[in-house]
Parts: structure tokens; sequence; C-alpha cells
């Protein structure tokens, strides 16, 4: 109680728990012997058969890893020898997978050959459970402690708003963003490894993926709650939610945990969701994208995933319209009419957000440099992103993507625009390429902005939480959170045990 002495438990409530710590450390110490199939199973089933689960297992375990490692690097661990040794075993792993794979794919599978190849797998597997096993005590505890800082920066953060009327710092928001977000993701990840039977590795691609005359949606996120509040109020608003198709594309770390929620939770009401990780897509890569290329030579400030938006055409082949979501939006009402939204022969629908002279090109480009003068206005008005309507058709004919990449070369020092700004290699690529659309099809700033209009919101077809203040946080601002917590999927049981503010 509030200023009262700290609760001391009893000797048998002690003794209790001492108990149930044995019982789980033994149910835990019998999952990692059986997991382990006997000897004798292995020499009875078909070598094919054997390299597909061993093939799985290092995969799954490479992605919990590199979870582990992705977490630890946010975490500023005090040793970083422990970030690396997960980093290092995941590529191990990762490389390991690609081998097998590669066996699996030829004709010939000696039991001979074969012996080493599993022998190898099995003591890397082996050696990645205990990795993991040995981590995760720590990173509960540091997620814990770092829970309580997130709470306090968030008392921190009412109290300057109060006084200042202002908006949050993007420190505080870069800092508790991820915390929870990786927690889930490393949960349902262990999940899959508990179970790996359960979850299928690479679904049968059905044909409404690719069917041209259904409503189709392309998300890229890695942040696998968001998206599944997008997909279940889009599917809630929709008249005939079975003509709705959502392709979501993730990090390759993040696909199994995707996997997982959508199987243990499946689509609403009939929707389809695809799930990719942007490796799917072999033309993605160093001589085909000076993106890719960019970020292999080292640049950390362009993030791949939030550049998959400019390769929706080459993604999507047969498609020849798809709507842009954001992971930050939740959508209110039928989205199908944008499918007959005439776009005058443009590439881009999107809602415009500059007034006045605020938020015109000027600000995203730089205008000394005489390559931006010279194809500029700095007085154009910007668009957001969001939710855009791109048609892929009038895309391929006007080489948008070949002149994303042009800018992006000429870019490489960053004098034209802040690379971290994909909105600027949008508005760069697009340029007179945009139709605007009415504004009650995406209202903006839910996750800054504390007076929107409640008629605004009422009639929006999309709101948009874009700012530092996300729903899914302890700051997001209380007018709007609801808004968003009725698509949770409250008995997902992973969201108590990562401290979501909900």
């Amino acid at each position: 109680m509030a200023g009262g002495r700290a609760f001391r438990p009893s000797a048998p409530r002690r003794a209790a728990f001492a108990a149930l710590l044995t019982l789980l450390f033994l149910a835990a110490l019998f999952f990692l012997l059986s997991s382990a199939p006997a000897s004798t199973a292995h020499s009875s089933s078909p070598p094919s058969a054997r390299l597909a689960a061993i093939r799985r297992h290092a995969a799954d375990h490479a992605a919990v890893l590199a979870a582990y490692a992705a977490h630890a690097r946010r975490l500023k661990e005090s040793s970083s020898a422990q970030s690396l040794s997960f980093s290092s075993l995941s590529s191990d792993l990762s490389a390991l997978s690609a081998r097998l794979a590669s066996h699996l794919s030829s004709s010939s599978l000696a039991d001979d050959a074969l012996r080493p190849l599993e022998k190898e797998a099995r003591e890397r597997i082996k050696y990645a459970r205990a990795l993991a096993a040995d981590a995760k005590e720590g990173f509960d505890t540091q997620s814990k402690i770092q829970k309580l800082s997130d709470t306090v920066f968030a008392v921190r953060e009412q109290l300057a708003r109060a006084r200042r009327g202002g908006r949050m710092s993007s420190r505080i928001a870069a800092d508790s963003t991820p915390k929870s977000l990786h927690c889930l993701a490393m949960r349902l990840l262990e999940a899959r490894l508990a179970n790996p039977s359960a979850f299928a590795d690479d679904p049968e691609p059905s044909p409404v993926f690719d069917d041209p005359a259904l409503y189709h949606y392309a998300v890229f996120s890695d942040n696998v709650l968001a998206v599944s509040v997008v997909v279940a109020s889009a599917a809630r608003a929709a008249a005939d939610p079975s003509r709705h198709v959502f392709h979501v594309v993730t990090a390759p770390m993040y696909l199994p945990a995707f996997r997982v929620w959508f199987s243990r939770r499946p689509p609403p009401l009939g929707v389809h969701v695809q799930l990719l990780a942007y490796s799917d897509f072999p033309f993605l890569n160093a001589t085909n994208s000076p993106v890719v290329r960019q970020i292999e030579g080292g640049n950390r400030d362009v993030a791949l995933l939030d550049y998959l938006r400019f390769y929706l055409p080459d993604m999507f082949p047969a498609l020849r319209r798809v709507v842009l979501l954001e992971d930050d939006v939740v959508v209110q009402k039928d989205l199908a009419a944008l499918w007959q939204v005439d776009l005058d022969g443009k590439v881009n629908g999107a809602v415009e957000m500059c007034f006045g002279g605020f938020r015109r090109y000027r600000k995203y480009l730089n205008f000394t440099q005489p390559i931006v003068r010279d194809r500029f206005n700095p007085g154009a008005c910007a668009w957001a992103y969001g939710l855009n309507v791109f048609d892929l058709e009038a895309w391929r004919r006007d080489g948008c993507t070949e002149l994303f990449h042009q800018y992006v070369e000429m870019n490489e020092d960053g004098e034209l625009w802040d690379p971290t700004s994909v909105l600027t290699a949008g508005l760069m690529s697009f340029y007179g390429n945009t139709k605007p659309l009415d504004k009650s099809w995406h209202v903006m700033g839910l996750g800054y902005n504390p007076s929107i209009s409640p008629e605004a919101i009422r009639s929006a077809a999309v709101i948009h939480f874009d700012g530092n203040m996300k729903p899914w946080l302890d700051v997001a601002l209380n007018q709007y959170k609801a808004l968003w917590t009725k698509y949770v999927d409250t008995e997902m049981e992973f969201l108590t045990l990562c401290n979501f503010g909900l």
C-alpha cells in the first residue's frame, strides 16, 4: 500500500513460491529434453523429412536470437558480448538453414552425407536454446525496469504538457516505443518454438492474393499489434470483408511472430491476410536497389522497411490498384469506394496537409541545391502518407520507381533531403503525379494534436495516430486512445505479459 511498509511474504508463501519455481524448471527441462526426437526415430524417418524438420528448427531459432540481439541493442546492455553472441549465432543458424534448404532441393539425399550436417545442426540448435534460456530471465527483468522508466517518462510528460501545452519530445518516444513490441515479438517466437508443428512455415498462397478484382492493401510494419488493429478495424468497417486482401510485409526476423499471431487469432470476418518478409522479393538487392546498396554500405539513416513502398508495382505485378496504409491508422468506414476514385491518370491519390504557408515543399527539400530549385516549386502543397491510393499501371507507365532511384542516388550524401524522411522521397517521386483526395478520407494528428474536431474524427474514413504519442504507449492522448484500443484483441495472452498500456 502507498506509504506503508514493504510487503514481505510469509514463510509458507515463500515455500509455495519456491515449489512453483521448481515445477516450472522441471517442466522447462522436460520440454528441452523431449523436443529433441530420439535417434531411433530419426533413423526410420526419410532423409527429406528429417532435413525439413531440422531446417525449420534452425530458422526458428535464428529468428528468436535475432530478436534477442535487437532487444539487447535497444536495451543498451552494458556488455556488448551478449548482443554479439546472439547476432553471430543467429547468422550461423540462418546460413545453416539455407544450406539445409539447398540439400532439400537436391534429388539425392544420401544418408551418409546427411549425418554430419544433421549433427552440426543439432549442436547449434542446442547451443541456441541454451543461450536464449540463459538470457531470457535477464531480459524479463530489464523489461520490467524499463516499464517503470516508461511510467516515469509518461508522468513527466503529462506534467510538461500541463505546464506548456506542447508536445512530447521525440527522445521520449524513441526510448519508449520498442520495448513492449519487442517483448511481444519474442513471446510469439517462443510460442512457435514450443509448438513448431502448429504453425505452417510457408503456407500455400491463395489465388485471392493476385486477384485484381478484389480490394488490395499493403502494410509495411514490424509491429504485429498495430497491424492486427489495422486489419480488424478495416474488416469491421467493410460491407463485404471477404473482398478485402491485406499484404503485410515485415522484416524476416519478425515474420514467424506475425504467423503465430494470425494463426492464433485468424483475420476476422473473412478478410484475407498474406504475410511476407522483404527477403521474399529477390529483386530487393544491392544490384537493383540503391536503397539496399546504401544500407549494405553502412547508411543507418535509411530503413528498408520504410522504403519498400516505392517497389509496390514490382512486389505485386498482378495488381492494378493498391491502397497503402500505415500501421498507426484505424479504419472507420468501408474503403471499397477508393477503387472507384478517378485519379485523372495520376499515380498517387493522397490527402494534402498544407495550409497557408505551412507544410509546403520548402519545408522538406533543400532549395539551395540547383537540382531541387530546377525541378520543384517551393510553394507546392505537401500531401501525407497514412492512406494512399496507388494506380500501379500508371506507376509502371511513368517509371516512378526508376525516378525514385535517381533521387536516392543523388542524395547519397544527404544534401537534398533528410534521408530518414520517407515522405520527402515520395513528394519528389510523385511530384505533379498526385491527385488530392477529399480530407474526410484521412484525418491526421491523433498522435500529437489534442484539439482535433470530434466531428472531423467521426466523419473520417481513416484516422491516423501520426506523431510521437502512439496509442499503444502510456503517453497516448487519452481522448483518442479508445478509438484504437477497441480493436485490440485483448484475449491474446501475451499483451498482459508485455505490459502494454492498453
